[in-house]
């Protein structure tokens, strides 16, 4: 994101959340941009300057507002985003260590294959690896019909959201799964790639989203036993 970029991520941010007042609100979000920023910043402080942290904190704000549906808890999503890209961007450089293996699941929209992927290892996983998903188009929400797919294994996924690729998360991690998403993944040397071929859940029935889960299944289980250490 350009400062132009940045500045119009502000400016939005700022202007869609005055109140009938003409005073901004304690929960307008410009404010609560500025005061997540201020938080992370201190977080990560002689990790990253204040400046990185502000700029994507806004830049966060900026690309999950392009999908989403309302506006109400962006800045919270945000938040989230920012934490966890500021997380990756430090492990990528080094400065915060990896006690577990990283892997990022990538699918076009992060509404389907790659949230249902990740919300497997993690349960599968039991703490022994580290989780991140992502799309190269990401849509608006996590499917319906893969929220109900996943509580019926007792996972539910409806406090996640679709988060776009960004550059810092495919730094830091040890091993990149994509499914559908094509090219769109950048290649870093020393890193595992793996693409798993998956139909969308996208448009299927109940019993189709429950065959793709359970292939996922499949394959996370076999991607657990390679990268984990046997004990």
């Amino acid at each position: 994101m350009t400062e132009a970029d940045l500045g119009d991520a502000r400016d939005r941010a700022a202007a869609s959340s005055a109140d009938r007042s003409g005073l901004r609100a304690l929960d307008d979000p410009y404010e609560v941009l500025q005061r997540s920023a201020e938080r992370l910043a201190s977080h990560y402080d002689g990790i990253v300057s204040a400046e990185t942290a502000e700029r994507v904190v806004f830049e966060s704000y900026a690309a999950l507002k392009r999908t989403a549906r309302v506006d109400a808890h962006l800045p919270s999503l945000a938040y989230r985003f920012a934490n966890e890209r500021l997380t990756a961007l430090a492990q990528s450089k080094g400065v915060i260590p990896k006690p577990v293996p990283e892997v990022l699941f990538v699918c076009v929209q992060n509404s389907g294959r790659s949230q249902m992927a990740a919300a497997l290892m993690r349960e599968l996983g039991s703490g022994r690896v580290h989780v991140r998903s992502a799309g190269s188009q990401p849509g608006e929400a996590v499917l319906p019909s893969v929220v109900d797919a996943m509580r019926e294994v007792g996972l539910d996924p409806g406090e996640e959201f679709p988060k776009p690729l960004t550059d810092d998360v495919v730094r830091a991690a040890d091993a990149v799964v994509t499914m559908g998403c094509g090219d769109a993944c950048p290649v870093y040397p020393g890193k595992r790639y793996l693409d798993w071929r998956l139909e969308d859940p996208a448009g299927l029935d109940a019993d189709g989203v429950r065959r793709v889960r359970d292939e996922i299944r499949a394959h996370v289980e076999r991607l657990l036993a390679e990268i984990l250490p046997t004990v």
